[in-house]
């Protein structure tokens, strides 16, 4: 299946790609409000964040938004914006989803596990979202705050894409007002050595 989005392709400060669109509208529109209404979020702790989370299974989804998780979705979306950052064969090993709010950040880290995933997709669904707000992704060159390099906006039915590295250092400014909702594609590239 052929990509129906364009992305934009980065290599620095690691391998990233940006799209606008990359999931239908109305998919979107009925994912997020599923999220905002009866979704079955948990509240999970780590030692650089604090968000509410879910895994995404077609078994236990609702019938309107199961097709999130197809192989369809997943393959398109690998295909626009993981090949074009040096993704050889990525295949899906888990879909999740996001919540933040005020108050909740997301510290510097990379992701990266020995034998873990090689490749993530971020979906964001925020509707009217605006800078003061927060919830800004940021990329950096290093572990160092002060090296940020680029500013991710999370807008509606954007996406972001990485490698991830041990230099895939990545963060999320606090969340001042609203709820930010991400879904998570994670990919293991069999292409791998």
């Amino acid at each position: 299946m052929t990509s129906r989005f364009v992305c934009n392709a980065r290599q620095e400060p690691f391998p990233h790609a940006t799209a606008t669109s990359p999931l239908p509208s109305e998919l979107c529109e009925t994912l997020l409000d599923w999220f905002e209404g009866d979704a079955p979020w948990r509240l999970r702790i780590a030692s650089f964040y604090e968000q509410w989370e879910m895994h995404l299974d077609a078994a236990t989804l609702p019938p309107p938004v199961r097709s999130i998780v197809s192989a369809e979705v997943a393959n398109d979306l690998s295909e626009g914006l993981l090949v074009p950052i040096g993704a050889n064969r990525p295949v899906l090993t888990e879909v999740t989803a996001h919540k933040l709010l005020p108050g909740q950040t997301i510290r510097i880290h990379n992701d990266h596990l020995e034998d873990g995933e090689t490749h993530r997709i971020l979906v964001q669904l925020n509707r009217g979202w605006s800078d003061e707000q927060g919830g800004l992704l940021m990329l950096f060159g290093s572990a160092m705050a002060a090296d940020v390099r680029r500013i991710v906006r999370p807008l509606h039915g954007s996406s972001f894409a990485f490698e991830i590295s041990p230099r895939s250092f990545h963060a999320v400014s606090t969340i001042a007002s609203g709820e930010r909702y991400t879904v998570v594609y994670s990919f293991s590239d069999a292409g791998r050595a």
